[in-house]
């Protein structure tokens, strides 16, 4: 594993908990909540997975980035699209009342920030999640991850999803 290199939110340095993961890295578990504050693992998952990390669903960036990926879902068959952000989950509902984000799962991790802590996405100032992709094989190893520089920027869906083809 790498340390985090630097990463800004509008510019700003902040820390991000944790160490980077790598390609190649097995997938921690980590536990999130659902809409229903039910709580989700990764072992709840399978096959393929795509995680599209954002801050906030309240953010251009955030909400663009989710509707990307749940468009994307759609078209992916076998893969299995979270995204997961530290809004409350009832924040989250709304945002998928408003936008029908149907494709793929909106997961909080405000509780106890085990999935920011555990991939190293927690920024630490902020007690925000850094913008970024994470994709996992059907294996539990992670085939593509990508921890976004500067927040207010989009990740590179096209990478992201051609190693989720890759995979199938």
């Amino acid at each position: 594993m790498k340390t985090h290199d630097k990463h800004t939110m509008m510019g700003n340095p902040v820390t991000l908990s944790g160490q980077a993961l790598e390609v190649g890295d097995p997938a921690p578990d980590f536990t999130v909540l659902n809409n229903n504050l039910e709580p989700v693992s990764l072992k709840d998952t399978q096959g393929v997975r795509i995680i599209s990390v954002v801050p906030s669903l309240d953010t251009e960036v955030c909400q663009q980035q989710t509707i990307r990926f749940n468009e994307e879902a759609e078209k992916l068959n076998d893969v299995e699209v979270l995204t997961i952000s530290m809004d409350l989950p009832f924040a989250q509902g709304r945002f998928d009342e408003t936008y029908t984000i149907g494709n793929s799962k909106l997961l909080s991790d405000h509780k106890d920030t085990d999935f920011g802590k555990n991939y190293g996405f927690l920024m630490e100032e902020l007690r925000l999640l850094n913008r970024g992709v994470v994709v996992i094989d059907k294996d539990g190893v992670i085939q593509h991850i990508e921890y976004v520089e500067e927040n207010t920027n989009h990740p590179d869906y096209d990478k992201a999803l051609a190693a989720a083809k890759a995979l199938l």
